[in-house]
């Protein structure tokens, strides 16, 4: 029986023209979940926090980190170097990526969430609208943004700004990310 930690491929070899029958190649991967709980126990003592880790079927390793601050490189690096120690390339070779969410990546995890309140953010919600406003509110279960809309009361001639808040669950969201002002 097969899970997450292996790959399973079908190989074909042709000859002169025709196929041969298919090879099954098993290869081991690294197991993601072991490799995302140490990560997060070696994060636990430190300002930053775990937000996402890729493994592809090539065994290609992406570590997303965040901290309410800022990360540093020379972090990444350590952080790459004690991921290399505790998972041997001798048991599995693999290529890693450690690094910081990118600015415009969309929020994964409720801290990322905390760290913008007060920031201007885009929502794209399931339904196709995309709104901009300032994060007021990041609970377990739903979020909040506040943003200007123009209204236009009765008997008057130009409509007028209003500040209006919108609630989210998270799972009525496509993606939220910080809104950059050029």
């Amino acid at each position: 029986m097969l899970n997450d930690n292996y790959l399973l491929t079908l190989q074909y070899e042709f000859r002169r023209g025709r196929k041969s029958p298919p090879t099954f190649i098993l290869l081991t991967m690294i197991d993601k979940q072991a490799l995302q709980a140490w990560i997060e126990e070696r994060l636990q003592d430190t300002e930053c926090y775990l937000v996402d880790v890729t493994v592809s079927a090539q065994n290609e390793i992406k570590v997303e980190i965040d901290s309410m601050d800022s990360i540093d490189i020379d972090f990444c690096v350590e952080l790459s170097r004690d991921i290399e120690t505790a998972f041997p390339r001798d048991d599995e070779d693999y290529e890693l990526e450690v690094g910081s969410a990118g600015l415009t990546s969309p929020f994964k995890v409720l801290a990322q969430y905390r760290k913008n309140l007060g920031n201007k953010v885009e929502v794209l919600t399931r339904d196709g609208r995309k709104l901009h406003g300032i994060l007021v509110e990041a609970a377990d279960d739903r979020f909040a943004i506040e943003m200007q809309v123009k209204v236009k009361r009765e008997g008057a001639k130009r409509p007028v700004e209003e500040t209006q808040r919108e609630e989210f669950a998270y799972s009525d969201v496509k993606s939220v990310c910080y809104d950059l002002d050029f």
